[in-house]
């Protein structure tokens, strides 16, 4: 683990191997630690996997936390690491937006995109991210409590396995810090209400992206508690040039619960859709 100074705030992060970049980006609520098996993985490449700003270890932004910002502060973060080539951008959840939100600003720093569970697809989410829209019952929800972390963890993975005791320690110690439910109400409620996520923001992303296409890979775990894996057949509505692939009896994060089957399909699809041309609206499942 390393940390770097980015416009005077800490950024928290892993880089490893070397080879072409690939950027980790983590959702909603989450660190740097949900790409741990994949840095190991897509080893052959230059992994760097962040805490986003606000999250993880990372000081949070000097303005309000929102989605624009936090692709800005990403860029910021790479020039100062000094990687300026296209990358390939892996994002989940929140993640995935942000990633999203990469290709339009410098698509000349995005060659592709693999967009697990992503935000931005549709407006239902789990009621416990809608119910932050609402004073004052999203700081009473905010808590930091073990059985709050815990509950995180078990609607993420359909498998129990992954509920591990570090799991949610992590989550509980994460949580604590004391700008933790700040960052989270302001870019709840920047990204969604209580009726789910808004529209007006989703529309204007996906028409940009779908305007000036880069090779993407939609990825979606059958089970998903957090963001419903219905979301994957409004991503191919509103991008019919992406690639899409659903991985049965899988939750919120098929890069751990099926990690190395994500990581073989990620190297096929950077293979044939990135090296050698996209096949447009393939979709395939994993049983």
């Amino acid at each position: 683990m390393s940390t770097l100074q980015v416009d005077g705030r800490t950024v928290h992060y892993r880089d490893t191997g070397d080879g072409p970049p690939v950027l980790l980006l983590h959702g909603i609520m989450r660190s740097l630690d949900d790409w741990t098996e994949q840095h190991a993985l897509l080893a052959g490449h230059r992994v760097i996997s962040l805490d986003l700003a606000g999250f993880g270890e990372s000081d949070p932004l000097p303005g309000r936390t929102t989605l624009p910002p936090l692709a800005d502060h990403v860029l910021a973060f790479l020039d100062a690491l000094g990687e300026t080539r296209p990358m390939h951008v892996i994002g989940n959840s929140l993640g995935g937006a942000v990633a999203m939100l990469l290709s339009l600003r410098r698509p000349d720093r995005v060659r592709s995109l693999v967009l697990v569970a992503s935000a931005g697809f549709g407006r239902e989410v789990t009621v416990a991210l809608r119910i932050l829209a609402v004073r004052p019952l999203g700081r009473l929800l905010l808590r930091p409590s073990r059985t709050a972390a815990y509950r995180a963890e078990r609607a993420i993975f359909r498998d129990r396995r992954y509920v591990t005791d570090e799991r949610v320690t992590r989550g509980y110690t994460l949580a604590g810090r004391p700008h933790g439910a700040r960052v989270m109400l302001e870019l709840s409620r920047s990204l969604g209400t209580i009726r789910g996520v808004r529209r007006l923001w989703r529309d204007a992303v996906l028409r940009a992206v779908a305007a000036a296409p880069v090779p993407t890979l939609v990825v979606w775990g059958s089970d998903d508690l957090i963001l419903p894996a219905s979301h994957l057949d409004h991503a191919h509505a509103a991008l019919p040039h992406v690639r899409t692939q659903l991985f049965a009896d899988t939750g919120h994060m098929p890069q751990i619960e099926r990690a190395e089957e994500f990581a073989e399909l990620v190297r096929t699809f950077w293979v044939e859709d990135v090296g050698q041309g996209s096949s447009p609206g393939r979709a395939v499942s994993s049983r």
